[in-house]
């Protein structure tokens, strides 16, 4: 039975399943496999390489409706990445083929409305396939060229979430005329139900599935993308400005100075923060244009943007 509760890298994997078997295809999906004992989550997926903070945004979301964005970035999106597409490879490649199995099985193909159904049923699964296909030629390239830094024609995400609500759309019809169908004999009507069950099962993946792509996935998505713009605008911002790599290693002290210019201190303010003469500071300062050939603060605000020496959002 599920156990509503936050899930932290401390606690054990062994709980985390016992508390919430349906956890299991998630596992599968991120790659991990069972026999990991009495292992904490952060051991478990360290020793398998999945990322634990990721690992655990997407059990918080499908157990407990929990998502936060304002730890967004720290997800990790290749792990999604390969979470999503390990998805849709069981989905396509065995729960569709399963549940026709299912159906062919409980449904008898003499009768007229069991032929629709099995048609119907077909109908579905081509337009959940397409879907998924979708995403994999459209999306997921689009994401791992984010992912390595390339170039890449933007893509709608407005697109991507109108497919979802139609998936559901489909299958709430399919449910509804399995219900209404009635078998020839109680064991066709047993198989029927078991396969009705399984169906709603399914049903319920795809919410979750929609909503770790929803609230998950794509926020990472845009969240790496405009990282990325911002780091563009960085280096134009450099090769304008002509900021240029030092000819020699600047000191700890050299470093200071420059943050002290960036946050628009004066040479007296720097040596008063710093505890040294202002002559100094003013030595330091043609050190630091000699070795960067920078000579302009807006150069050297730049320069420290790109090192890291200050955050661009204290400038």
């Amino acid at each position: 039975m599920k156990k509503l509760k936050m899930y932290e890298d401390n606690d054990k994997m062994l709980s985390l399943i016992r508390d919430n078997y349906n956890v299991l295809q998630s596992l599968g999906a991120f790659g991990i496999n069972l026999g990991f004992g009495d292992k904490t989550v952060r051991e478990v997926c360290e020793e398998q390489g999945v990322d634990t903070f990721t690992f655990l945004a997407v059990v918080n979301l499908t157990i407990n409706d929990y998502h936060s964005q304002s730890t967004i970035e720290r997800l990790d999106v290749p792990t999604l990445l390969k979470y999503l597409k390990a998805s849709h490879q069981y989905y396509i490649d065995f729960q569709l083929p399963f549940l026709r199995r299912e159906l062919t099985e409980a449904l008898d193909e003499d009768n007229n409305l069991g032929r629709l159904i099995l048609k119907i049923f077909d109908e579905y699964a081509r337009f959940i396939k397409h879907h998924m296909k979708f995403e994999e030629q459209t999306l997921f390239p689009y994401v791992e060229a984010l992912v390595n830094g390339k170039k890449k024609e933007e893509y709608s995400i407005e697109t991507f979430s109108k497919h979802h609500g139609q998936t559901n759309d489909k299958l709430k019809e399919l449910k509804s005329i399995i219900i209404k169908y009635l078998p020839s004999d109680p064991l066709r009507n047993n198989m029927l139900t078991a396969t009705l069950y399984d169906i709603y099962n399914l049903e319920e993946w795809l919410q979750l599935h929609a909503k770790v792509e929803e609230l998950i996935f794509l926020p990472a998505i845009k969240a790496l993308k405009e990282q990325h713009d911002a780091e563009d605008a960085t280096v134009k911002l450099s090769s304008m400005l002509g900021v240029h790599e030092a000819t020699e290693p600047l000191s700890d002290r050299e470093r200071e100075v420059i943050i002290g210019v960036v946050q628009g201190l004066t040479n007296k303010e720097i040596a008063e923060k710093l505890y040294i003469a202002p002559n100094t500071v003013i030595t330091h300062r043609r050190n630091i244009a000699r070795k960067l050939q920078i000579h302009t603060t807006a150069g050297l605000t730049i320069y420290a943007i790109v090192n890291q020496l200050i955050d661009i959002s204290t400038v």
